[in-house]
């Protein structure tokens, strides 16, 4: 065994302790959990949320909050970060459909145009030149998918199963995403 691999073998092992710690109730295991994965987790959240830094830190203190409340769910059967990455998908995008019904009924959409909008703020003023801002442009279920597929590496029948739309509809989602995100970088090219 090298030494990387040995590392990685330590690391689970006192990963298994610290979830196993928290799992009774010990706090301070749960902490070193929360500090070894939260700035992978913030990263999910700030794309998820389309850069709103606020949005995507209300997500993350809601992603470790539900982990902890449902830590006894976790099987062991993958890693830790794994379980909670789901759990903050999961988390972030049960807010969304929240924010989306409470926006739909404080103002009337027409069927032919789709929200765009992240907390009060519309994602497409203010485009910068960036990767980023390109994908934090993209409406919400598009960013979702792309997101999901080609950042995170989830396949289309998880991501349907996550977030209840058809495997159909998670490609042509991101299908439609790509070509937003190439139109707008080539677009900002061109200034």
């Amino acid at each position: 065994m090298t030494a990387w691999q040995q590392d990685k073998a330590d690391l689970s092992a006192t990963e298994k302790r610290w979830v196993d710690k928290a799992r009774a109730g010990d706090r301070l295991a749960f902490e070193k959990l929360y500090r070894s994965h939260c700035d992978r987790i913030h990263a999910l959240c700030w794309r998820m949320c389309g850069g709103d830094r606020a949005l995507a830190e209300d997500m993350v203190q809601e992603a470790f909050v539900r982990a902890w409340n449902k830590l006894e769910l976790f099987k062991g059967d993958s890693k830790f970060g794994t379980w909670l990455h789901r759990v903050t998908v999961n988390v972030v995008l049960s807010d969304r459909r929240i924010r989306i019904k409470r926006l739909k009924r404080e103002q009337a959409f027409s069927d032919d145009i789709e929200r765009v909008q992240v907390g009060e703020r519309n994602v497409f003023a203010g485009l910068r030149k960036d990767l980023e801002a390109a994908i934090a442009g993209l409406p919400e279920r598009a960013r979702t998918v792309l997101i999901l597929y080609d950042v995170e590496g989830y396949q289309h029948q998880e991501i349907a199963d996550m977030t209840g739309m058809a495997v159909g509809s998670s490609k042509a989602q991101l299908h439609r995403a790509r070509k937003m995100v190439r139109e707008v970088l080539q677009d900002s090219d061109s200034i």
